[in-house]
């Protein structure tokens, strides 16, 4: 196993963890601000790696298919759609329930695969999903609603994991062609509350303007060290790692910004937390089935 991929996937999913610190010390910035911001500078940072790369040639032929441009287009607007969720959701204080979104979202992924791809589970995985929605269940009779922002962003990064796994794009291209569809909006929504003097670049100052540009980084560099660790180490690794960036996201908002955390929070959660424990044990267990070797005597 390459040890550079387990630093790259780490270094995604700390990025990842963490973004929630990112966003509060942009918290006077409107949600839709800071979106259109996160595309505006992704789109240029990308569109500049890309050249340094000499990639432009082999970017532009590789989106050149209908079906690319029809899947990366709903993509586009999914992952519009939970980057608003999530900015708002952490600046509204909200990071428990948008960590609980991160937390479901392998098992909302596994059923779409059930009902799209007529993948087939087997028994303790039906378990673990049963699990999951008992957990969704209790929260939404303990609080009269469902969490809807956990619901939400999992559902969204659950139908755009769906439409990736339709395109041939690597990462980088991937997300560049996202951005190419959602930079003339951000763009144009970002000149119009500027021209309206409502808009926080420069007018709230330096460092706000300088989090602002700096947006483009923090979005694309998590996802290139991603790439750069789904090629070089084995998937099985890759799911056990992706409970970092939702764990540290939770310690985040009862330990440091003292979100609250109920009884009926911490059954409902720890339901979940089981849901995941039982899937993941199942599947490294028949992992271990299928790959190891037969015994003759």
């Amino acid at each position: 196993m390459d040890k550079k991929g387990i630093f790259y996937a780490l270094g995604a999913y700390f990025s990842w963890g963490l973004l929630p610190v990112y966003w509060k010390a942009l918290e006077i910035v409107p949600a839709l601000q800071i979106l259109g911001h996160r595309i505006v500078w992704s789109f240029a940072l990308i569109g500049v790696i890309i050249l340094v790369r000499r990639e432009w040639g082999t970017f532009r032929h590789s989106i050149g298919s209908s079906s690319t441009l029809l899947y990366t287009g709903l993509a586009s607007g999914l992952l519009g759609v939970n980057w608003l969720v999530y900015i708002w959701a952490v600046n509204s204080d909200h990071i428990v329930e948008s960590s609980l979104g991160y937390f479901i979202n392998p098992l909302v992924s596994v059923l779409l695969g059930v009902i799209f791809f007529k993948e087939k589970l087997r028994s303790t995985q039906w378990v673990a999903v049963g699990l999951a929605a008992l957990g969704v269940l209790y929260l939404t009779f303990y609080y009269g609603t469902p969490p809807w922002i956990s619901l939400v962003l999992a559902l969204t990064f659950g139908f755009y994991g769906l439409l990736k796994k339709k395109s041939s794009l690597e990462a980088l291209h991937g997300l560049g062609l996202e951005m190419t569809f959602l930079f003339l909006p951000a763009l144009a929504y970002l000149l119009f509350v500027q021209t309206q003097g409502n808009g926080s670049f420069v007018q709230d100052g330096l460092a706000t303007t300088l989090l602002l540009v700096i947006t483009g980084v923090v979005t694309a560099l998590p996802i290139l060290l991603f790439g750069f660790a789904a090629r070089s180490i084995p998937l099985s690794m890759v799911g056990l790692l992706q409970y970092i960036a939702p764990t540290l996201q939770f310690l985040l908002g009862v330990l440091v910004y003292a979100e609250p955390f109920t009884h009926q929070r911490l059954v409902g959660f720890s339901i979940i937390w089981l849901a995941l424990l039982i899937y993941w044990l199942e599947g490294l267990a028949f992992h271990r089935r299928a790959t190891s070797p037969d015994i003759a005597y």
